[in-house]
Order: structure tokens, then sequence, then C-alpha cells
């Protein structure tokens, strides 16, 4: 994970509650179209294929759930729609003159064409690490680019450069007209819209590929905050939050990590009445996933959380939480149950190979195990932190002595530690409200089996203050 670069930390915009009765006034106007979608047929993949000449129902049918034990020959047929669906809206002669269906029609079609991507690849590689269904591993090797990686990005960065999207928000960023820079697709509804949920999909299928650097820099066009269009719709709003946080988490910025999930557990305790949608379950699982992320992120970096979400917290996770925060070889397990509850359903960029289903290595396991990398260096952080702080020199073997583990094992353990603290102080100054103030709250060096220890950012102690206040009042 060192070799992740790290972009600026984006701040949060206006996160004051102003804004939140419009959010809630919107979300119920989007439970109400929910609703209402919920009376119509759903349109099966082979349906939406003979009705190639009324684009209006295959607009209504590109945003309808796909049936997850729907058969393989289903899901290409599905592929096959939205390839044609997404050809007209590109590559017609000019902008495609449609309305959508709804304001929110954009977001669940995007949504469901990355979640078919996911659902499918993840599938697949399944299949090709089992090995014991020759019809259906014959099926899939002769379809390799179905599903495909490269197709998907293909659609969603086309959708945002055909609709200009990024230069019509560098535009509003800059309080000048969009409408300017929009050209004929980008002044059109249909395109605007699937241009703009584009990027919050591309965010999503980067971090899905574990390229967490390239999912943040997607989101540069994009402020955070409730003024959002993605805002205005609930599972694009937790959807948006979920992977920023976990993508800074995996670039260990978990300062910034935190701040992301606490942004949207204190909206979803806020907005909680209303959560009746058909997203619901989505939303409900998606939230459970966050309170498990925070909990990892805040054992890395000890910080003051909302109260809402400290409750919370401690009534899902309180023996658990106690054991991550004390570090040791006892928090290992607690981290790796954590990460596999919360985790996004990580897919592979290639097909797997059908003919060595041994190589096939899965991608959560991958990402998990540069997790918990990254967990064994830090083990020992919060406990060793704690000791030193209490002590200007210390002894190896008394410290040692303290965590019940051998000096020879910890001496590696501080220097590791030292020389990564060292790489993160340097690779990004510019982080100063990231995970510097993480990193660098205490120092310490090495001489033979004495360790110095000082303050990096130094303060005002309190011990130290109140002495001097107390020397004054005698006086």
């Amino acid at each position: 994970m060192s070799a992740y670069q790290n972009p600026p930390a984006r701040a949060l915009g206006d996160d004051s509650d102003v804004e939140e009765e419009v959010l809630v006034n919107e979300y119920r106007e989007q439970v109400q179209y929910e609703d209402g979608m919920g009376d119509l047929e759903q349109v099966s993949s082979l349906t939406m294929a003979q009705q190639t000449d009324d684009i209006q129902s295959r607009l209504a049918a590109a945003a309808q759930p796909l049936d997850f034990q729907a058969p393989l020959e289903v899901k290409f047929q599905s592929y096959d729609s939205y390839c044609s669906l997404f050809h007209f809206i590109l590559n017609s002669d000019g902008p495609v003159d449609l309305e959508p269906p709804s304001y929110y029609w954009a977001w669940d079609a995007i949504d469901e064409f990355i979640y078919q991507f996911n659902s499918f690849s993840s599938y697949r590689m399944r299949i090709a690490r089992q090995n014991n269904n020759e019809e259906e591993i014959h099926l899939l090797k002769d379809n390799p680019n179905t599903w495909g990686c490269y197709s998907v990005l293909n659609v969603l960065y086309s959708l945002i450069q055909r609709s200009q999207i990024s230069e019509q928000l560098g535009a509003m960023r800059r309080n000048e007209d969009p409408a300017a820079v929009a050209g004929d697709y980008g002044s059109k509804t249909l395109y605007k819209m699937l241009g703009y949920f584009s990027i919050i999909g591309l965010l999503r299928v980067h971090c899905l590929l574990g390229d967490f650097s390239l999912a943040l820099k997607t989101l540069d066009d994009i402020e955070l905050n409730k003024k959002a269009m993605f805002a205005r719709v609930m599972a694009a709003h937790f959807t948006t939050y979920y992977y920023v946080g976990f993508s800074y988490m995996m670039m260990h910025r978990y300062a910034d990590a935190i701040r992301m999930f606490s942004h949207i557990l204190v909206y979803v305790s806020r907005t909680k009445n209303f959560q009746k949608s058909a997203q619901y379950d989505s939303i409900t699982k998606k939230n459970e996933q966050m309170y498990a992320l925070i909990a990892i992120c805040v054992a890395f970096h000890p910080t003051r959380l909302d109260d809402t979400i400290h409750t919370a917290l401690r009534e899902k996770y309180g023996d658990q939480l106690l054991k991550l925060q004390r570090g040791g070889p006892e928090s290992l397990p607690v981290f790796e149950e954590l990460f596999r509850q919360a985790c996004p359903k990580f897919i592979s960029p290639v097909p797997p190979d059908f003919d060595n289903p041994e190589s096939n290595i899965d991608p959560m396991d991958h990402h998990l195990n540069i997790f918990m990398d990254e967990v064994k260096t830090n083990m020992w952080s919060p406990t060793v932190k704690s000791y030193l702080r209490l002590y200007t020199t210390m002894d190896l073997k008394k410290l040692a002595g303290f965590l019940d583990v051998k000096p020879e094992e910890l001496r590696s353990w501080l220097l590791v530690n030292k020389q990564r603290t060292k790489q993160l102080r340097w690779s990004d100054r510019s982080l100063l409200d990231g995970d510097l103030v993480n990193v660098s709250d205490i120092d310490y060096a090495m001489q033979g089996d004495l360790i110095h220890i000082s303050e990096a950012k130094v303060g005002r102690k309190l011990v130290d203050w109140y002495l001097r206040n107390l020397a004054r009042t005698y006086n």
C-alpha cells in the first residue's frame, strides 16, 4: 500500500444543518417515486432486447434490478442490452432528444449497470476457482469480453466526455455559466445526469479494482457538501461517502476517512425515520459497514467522535473496539473480521484463468492481505504510544516487559515504524489536517537499548500550566 499516491485531503463543504430540510424533502419525493416504480412490471433483459423501437421503455428498463439468481444467459443478454442502449445514446447523429423517466433515473441506471458488472465479475471468478461447472466455464471462456472492465470504464468515461460535465462543474465552481461550456450534448438533461452520476460510478469502479488514489481523483470536480447533486439521491449520497472513506482508509488517511464516515453516519441518524424506501436494505447494510470501518480507523487514529456515533459504536462493537484499541496479536482476528464484513466486493481487472484455477487469486483476499500487513506493522502502535507519552527516556527491555514481547522483536517494530513515519511525513507535506498530525504527535530515537521520546508537536502541557498558575497564586 505504500505505493498508493496521496492526493490532497478533501475538505468537507458546508456541513451545517441549513440544507437538512431540503434533503429530507428531496428524500420524501424520492420515496414516492420508488413506491410508484414498484407498481411497474419488471422488464427482463430479453424483453429489453425485443423493444428496440421503444427507447423510453429501454431507458426505464435500464434502471430495473436484475434478479440475483438470473441464469448466465440472461446476464449476457442484459450486458448486450446495456451496450445497445449506451451506443444509441452516445453514437446517434447528434444528441438524443429524450427526457429521462425521472430525476433519479440516471443514478438508478448507472448504479444497476455497475452492480451487474460487479456481480458478474465476482460470479465468474468463483466459477473459475471452483472449476466444477464445465458448461458455464465453456460459456464464459467463449465470451471473455462480456461485462469486461474495459467496456464498463469506456461507457462511464464516454458519458462524462459527451456531457462535458467536468467542464460544467468547473464553471459552476468559478461562478460562471455552465451552459457556456455544456455543448449540444451537455445541455440535455439526459446527458448531464448520466455524466454526473458516471463520475460517482467511476469512484466506485476504481475502488472495486483497488486503485484508491485514482478513485479519489475522479471526484476532483465534485464538492462534497449537502448542496451537491449526489446528496439529493440517498443511495448516491451513501455510496459516495462510503467509497471515499474506504479509499482514504486504504491509503492510511484515517483522519480523512473518519471525517467522511462521521458525516454520513450522523446524517443517517437524523433521517432514519424516512428510510422506508425500496433502497432501505441497501442503505442499512452500508450503514453497518461504515460503523465497522470507522471502528478500524479510530483504532489507528484515536479521535473524539460525535456522541451519536460514539454511543452506537460502543453498542455494536464494545468488546471488539477495546481489542482494536489495545492492539497486539489478539486484535488481528478482529481487524480481519471487520474488514471482511465492511469492505466492498473487490473484482479483478482481467478475466480469470479457467485452465489454471489455482492461479486465480481472490481479489478480496488480495486486498485483505495488504490491509493486514498494515495492521501487523502498526498493531503495537496504540499501546506503545500510550507508554511513550509517559516518559522522556525509557529502556527497551522495560517497554518490552510491559508489552510481553521479546526486546529484539520490539526493536525491529520500532525501527520499521520509525522509517514508515518518516516516509509518511514527507510523502505529502500538504496534508496538514490529515494523518501527518496522527503520525507526528510523538517522536522517538533509539540509542542502544535506550529510547529517547519527544513531542513532535510541541504544545502547552496541562500539568505545566497548572503548576505555573498555582505558583503565581501563592506568590
